[in-house]
């Protein structure tokens, strides 16, 4: 499958809230990180955070542009209450090896009405 091809996948089931189709595109040893967040390494680890976010809120991604070289898929993306971020995607044999993703917090947080956190 191509990168863009995969990325869209990957948007499809984050909207979807699938945490389980998501874990699957990560390999085994795979690192997830989130710069507002920090890392998590490992397929099992990636299920439950996503399973954690998509608990405590409602996301939606919508592609402003995917863009592929190599083994890089790159998402530029916004959700429906303003929020951007991007996310570059390393990606071989089919499977997430590394992921980044860069995106504002606080205004994740205030745009999804969820509670701030103590030292911003």
């Amino acid at each position: 499958m191509d990168h863009k091809s995969f990325v869209l996948k990957w948007v499809d089931a984050f909207n979807r809230g699938d945490a389980d189709t998501l874990a699957e595109m990560y390999a085994e040893d795979a690192i997830n990180h989130q710069v507002a967040k920090g890392e998590v390494q490992g397929r099992e680890n990636i299920k439950t955070m996503f399973r954690k976010e998509f608990s405590a809120a409602k996301m939606t991604c919508i592609v402003e542009n995917i863009f592929a070289d190599g083994d890089v898929g790159i998402l530029e993306w916004k959700d429906p209450c303003g929020v951007r971020g991007c996310g570059f995607f390393h990606i071989q044999n089919n499977q997430i090896q590394f992921q980044r993703g860069y995106w504002d917090k606080l205004s994740f947080l205030k745009a999804h009405h969820l509670p701030m956190p103590e030292n911003p």
